[in-house]
């Protein structure tokens, strides 16, 4: 049990590179794709419910005062942000499946992960974890209602079955969660937490290899398209990271850096999942390579958060 204890212990506190190496290894070694395939939806609902099991109620509580702060980072999350990505594409000519990828990667939630994300990098954590609940809770409302409807997207899934299934998941997660908490104590829970975290990071690497299943196949017959989507998914990251930090620098650097970070970094898995097989084997394509930079951009920028960060830990210490 120490051993299993020490080895989760070492994911979490690795959990970047891991993520990093799970994606490069689904593509490079397409075998381990394919046998990961069936841990899809658990690699992308388990670590959802560990966040939410781990949450800090307290940190929920001090911004349930700030309701309209909440409210209005979150509608630039989830409505602003695609509508401005989808204005953004118009000029340039792209594939299809490409602006209905980028559209929708806009429109989704933050990845869970961005509240571990947040703390390695010292963002404002407590911030990261209620955007999240907030806009994972309404994800299933908002995606469909944007993506499908205002900004008509055709995707061959009703909006009724996109919705459900988005409710289901979500839904699932959250009920899991709450009687989990509810069974287990929480000072166990206090006590397990790198555990947990280690656990996250492993199913986050199952499904950062299941994503990959096929992908291989299209980059070797296709590779053009394949770089192309990686390049859009690199920009459409940095972008909607700058796009969010600049527009919410009245908050401080800190804070401000954490909204950038939960804008370019989406919950593009959810969204996948949700379509099942009803998306355009192109657009899959470009959901697994965005999985990328979302786990190597956190380390490669760190030391620009750094510099950034520096001005405010340094007034703070005067």
């Amino acid at each position: 049990m120490r051993a299993l204890h020490r080895a989760f212990d070492y994911l979490g506190q690795h959990a970047t590179l891991f993520l990093a190496g799970g994606v490069l290894l689904g593509l490079l070694v397409p075998q381990l794709a394919a046998l990961a395939r069936p841990m899809l939806i658990p690699g992308l609902l388990i670590p959802l419910v560990i966040a939410l099991l781990r949450l800090d109620w307290d940190a929920l509580a001090a911004y349930a005062r700030r309701p309209g702060l909440v409210a209005l980072i979150t509608a630039g999350l989830l409505l602003v942000s695609p509508v401005l990505m989808w204005l953004a594409l118009k000029v340039f000519s792209l594939p299809p499946a490409l602006v209905q990828g980028l559209t929708l990667m806009a429109a989704a939630s933050p990845i869970v992960s961005c509240a571990a994300i947040s703390l390695i990098l010292g963002l404002d954590a407590a911030l990261a974890v209620v955007l999240i609940v907030v806009t994972t809770a309404l994800i299933p409302f908002s995606l469909p209602t944007v993506a499908l409807w205002l900004l008509g997207l055709k995707i061959d899934i009703d909006l009724a079955t996109f919705m459900l299934r988005l409710v289901l998941m979500v839904g699932g997660a959250f009920a899991a969660a709450l009687a989990l908490r509810r069974l287990v104590p929480r000072q166990k829970l206090e006590v397990n937490a790198r555990m947990l975290d280690g656990v996250s990071v492993a199913t986050l690497v199952m499904f950062a290899l299941a994503i990959m299943d096929g992908v291989t196949d299209v980059a070797l017959a296709r590779p053009g398209y394949v770089v192309l989507v990686t390049i859009a998914a690199f920009v459409a990251n940095i972008a909607l990271q700058c796009l969010g930090t600049l527009a919410a620098l009245r908050l401080g650097m800190r804070s401000a850096i954490t909204v950038g970070l939960m804008a370019g970094n989406c919950n593009m898995g959810l969204v996948m999942v949700a379509l099942a097989d009803k998306a355009d084997f192109d657009v899959i394509v470009f959901f697994a390579m965005a999985q990328i930079p979302m786990y190597m951009l956190p380390a490669l920028l760190r030391p620009v958060y750094r510099r950034l960060l520096a001005p405010a830990s340094a007034s703070q210490s005067r």
